[in-house]
């Protein structure tokens, strides 16, 4: 399984971003996709899940702000941010969860000035 992100950048306090990323590969046992952060000096966290049906989960520091969606025909899980906070700056990783197990994408930068 390849996951290619993309759609991180720099943005001000109060600013949208939109990230993107697309699965490949072996993706068929796949039930559920996501994106997860990871600060400076920090944890990896879970930010936003989707199953294929449709149902999303989100971490309390992001309900109301973030909006996660899938399109499954493109294998392509999106994450709409607005209303961005400093504390938001961190690498967004995509995740994919497969019946074996979950994969990782390289990561893409989302930082927020104040």
């Amino acid at each position: 399984v390849q996951l290619q992100a993309s759609g991180g950048g720099t943005v001000q306090t109060g600013g949208s971003l939109r990230l993107s990323c697309a699965a490949s590969g072996s993706t068929f046992t796949s039930y559920a996709m996501g994106w997860y952060r990871q600060a400076p000096g920090k944890l990896r966290e879970s930010v936003a899940v989707i199953t294929r049906g449709g149902s999303a989960d989100y971490a309390d520091s992001v309900k109301g702000r973030f909006t996660i969606s899938i399109d499954n025909a493109k294998n392509t899980v999106y994450l709409q941010m607005n209303s961005l906070k400093p504390e938001d700056t961190a690498v967004y990783y995509c995740n994919i969860k497969t019946g074996y197990r979950d994969y990782f994408g390289q990561g893409t930068l989302v930082t927020v000035s104040s």
